[in-house]
């Protein structure tokens, strides 16, 4: 086993006196962290996976449900045209200098997080807020579609893609197959709270004007509907399918959080974001 930083000379220098079956970046962000990966790893690993993000896909859709073929465009966040640009960097290296490369577009997937779209994630806000009868905002009039994954089922596909030298040159999202509105994404988290939910719906546009912040996880990922086929994945790793439904899966987030009490946290930032909105809105 080996413990180190990856961004430190000493870490590279170990790193450089091996061979690896499969090298997997899970936190490159930018070009220049793949750039180097190439120098670091070609002809050293016989497959590299760069984790990018299924938040690189065409926005808005020209068409509805979201295959591996549907173009990389995002110009509303940076943290989808970075992974974008990284894509493109490593498909290049791949047809050019023969680097192994496997790319994986997660969605949005959760296990010790909460998967919704303003103060959760690894804020307890939104949670708190429910169970204190407080408001809580619901962007749009939450019929837009989504699909939050558990980390389980993503974990059986991907495992499926390690070592498999049919996946080199091509690209996957593993997501689950179920499609839930945000109405009620919200309202199985209210329930599996044991409470009433209280929420404020509010255009996605409104909410950006007030918090920028939110404009790449809104306007960029989470305002508009998205469904994916998930064939690819099924065809490359067979036996894959996604069996944990929200209802379930959030049940185990949950008691995995009053487990660990003190990753309940409540940020004050967030707290005060979602007051803005909702007094600039007048639904204080």
């Amino acid at each position: 086993t080996i413990i180190g930083d990856i961004y430190k000379p000493e870490t590279l220098r170990e790193l450089r006196k091996h061979t690896w079956d499969v090298v997997v970046n899970w936190i490159a962000y930018h070009p220049e962290h793949v750039e180097s990966d190439l120098e670091l790893f070609i002809n050293k690993t016989r497959q590299y996976i760069f984790i990018s993000s299924a938040s690189c896909y065409q926005t808005p859709l020209s068409y509805p449900v979201i295959t591996e073929s549907t173009p990389l465009k995002n110009n509303l966040w940076d943290y989808s045209k970075n992974k974008i640009q990284c894509e493109e960097f490593l498909s290049t290296a791949y047809r050019d200098r023969d680097f192994p490369v496997t790319i994986v577009r997660p969605s949005y997937t959760y296990d010790t997080v909460i998967p919704i779209a303003i103060g959760g994630f690894r804020f307890f806000n939104t949670c708190d807020r429910i169970l204190k009868g407080e408001k809580i905002i619901i962007h749009g009039d939450g019929t837009a579609l989504w699909t939050n994954t558990h980390a389980d089922d993503f974990a059986k596909g991907f495992v499926g893609l390690l070592g498999l030298t049919q996946a080199i040159g091509h690209a996957f999202h593993i997501t689950s197959d179920e499609i839930l509105s945000w109405n009620m994404i919200y309202q199985i988290l209210a329930e599996s709270l044991g409470c009433e939910l209280n929420a404020v719906h509010i255009p996605s546009d409104f909410i950006c004007s007030v918090e920028p912040e939110y404009t790449g996880t809104l306007l960029a990922d989470k305002a508009t509907s998205v469904i994916f086929d998930n064939s690819k994945i099924k065809s490359f790793v067979p036996g894959y399918q996604a069996t944990i439904p929200f209802a379930e899966g959030i049940k185990r987030t949950l008691k995995w959080f009053d487990e660990h009490p003190e990753q309940k946290v409540v940020s004050d930032e967030e707290h005060a974001r979602i007051e803005r909105i909702l007094e600039a809105y007048g639904a204080r």
